[in-house]
């Protein structure tokens, strides 16, 4: 089993920024991936970004040019650096990791992000 808490949330107006930090433990051996996924009320979860051990990435349309995930092997730790945050991007973000670059098989409990004036 992996274990992620996320760290970093909060409200933020339009045009802020937030960066929201996770850290893994246990058996962290299997982790390939790690990401971020958000869910919306009433909406699915879906990918916001995901880096693999070798550092591809993945982003989701929605935040080219205003998202970034980075990775800390060493200190087991995912970031993601939100720009520009839009109300749209209001859900709660969940890290994840997992034995590929989609990142899927573990989850963290979640941390709501807020973007309103």
């Amino acid at each position: 089993q992996v274990q992620l808490v996320e760290s970093g949330g909060g409200a933020v107006q339009p045009g802020g920024s937030l960066r929201l930090s996770c850290s893994a433990s246990g058996s962290i051996f299997n982790i390939y991936g790690m990401g971020w996924y958000r869910q919306a009320p009433g909406k699915q979860r879906e990918l916001v970004a995901t880096v693999t051990v070798d550092d591809r990435t993945k982003l989701a349309d929605s935040v080219k040019g205003r998202f970034t995930i980075s990775r800390d092997n060493a200190k087991n730790m995912v970031y993601l650096q939100m720009n520009s945050l839009k109300p749209e991007d209001t859900a709660v973000y969940f890290c994840s990791s997992g034995r590929d670059s989609w990142a899927a098989d573990y989850w963290g409990r979640g941390t709501q992000v807020t973007v309103s004036s």
